[in-house]
């Protein structure tokens, strides 16, 4: 008998700041199984990390590191010309940051998924996506690396004997490579809910394609800061449902 294809669901959280409020934390967190908290240098501040894994504990939502570039100014999506020593420092301070108040709480640290323009850097460079995983090891043998299904970033981990989970969004096009496609292109986001559904499942039954080949996706991704955010997290989970996909925590996902 074939098994139920498994998916967790996360969303990059914790992304205000001082008197700025982003994204939709609170209203996201019911439809998630996996949070992705900024770390203080893209986004994020020590009260707002404090209080999103508060939530995320109340609701029973795993809790990743999200470390970005050190680009408040910029929202992590500048790319940076660090060299590999330096990012590896940066990404282990971050989740060494949020693992404090994850032990404050009484909660595991289960996952890293680095931000904007560090992501989709380490996705093809895989100097810095070393780096990244190095971190990650430093810190737990354990820690789940996240990244762009059929990237290096995910390559490298399963390589260094690293957890790993390929991700895939919903609400956002591809390039015919598997990567995504530019914000700054028209069509990059998709914002009708029923469409965002449909390429979950898509995703989640099929991966992400590569010409003939495809990637496997264990983690969706919905971006906290859309405006219809909720609407297509719920469009998202329960198409998911209904297709028979099992919607699990990101541990049990990963490979």
């Amino acid at each position: 008998m074939k098994s139920m294809p498994t998916i967790d669901l996360n969303a990059d959280l914790g992304e205000s700041y001082g008197a700025y409020t982003l994204g939709q934390d609170a209203a996201l967190m019911p439809f998630l199984t996996s949070a992705n908290i900024a770390c203080g240098l893209h986004a994020g501040d020590p009260l707002v990390m404090e209080a999103s894994v508060r939530l995320a504990k109340a609701q029973r939502v795993q809790i990743g590191a999200h470390p970005g570039y050190p680009d408040l100014q910029g929202f992590g999506r500048r790319t940076l010309g660090l060299a590999p020593e330096e990012a590896e420092a940066y990404v282990l301070y971050q989740v060494g940051a949020l693992a404090a108040f994850c032990r404050a709480y009484g909660v595991e640290l289960t996952h890293l998924k680095p931000h904007g323009a560090l992501y989709n850097q380490a996705a093809r460079d895989r100097g810095l996506a070393a780096a990244i995983v190095r971190a990650a090891r430093r810190f737990s043998l354990g820690l789940v690396v996240v990244g762009l299904a059929g990237s290096v970033l995910v390559d490298e981990a399963l390589q260094a004997g690293q957890p790993a989970a390929g991700e895939g969004f919903p609400e956002r096009a591809y390039n015919p490579d598997g990567s995504l496609r530019s914000r700054t292109l028209p069509g990059a986001l998709i914002e009708d809910p029923a469409e965002a559904a449909a390429q979950a499942i898509r995703l989640a039954l099929e991966g992400v394609q590569f010409g003939e080949q495809a990637a496997a996706v264990q983690t969706l991704c919905i971006h906290g800061d859309s405006p219809n955010a909720t609407s297509i997290a719920a469009a998202v989970r329960n198409a998911l449902v209904q297709a028979g996909v099992q919607i699990q925590p990101l541990l049990t996902a990963a490979l």
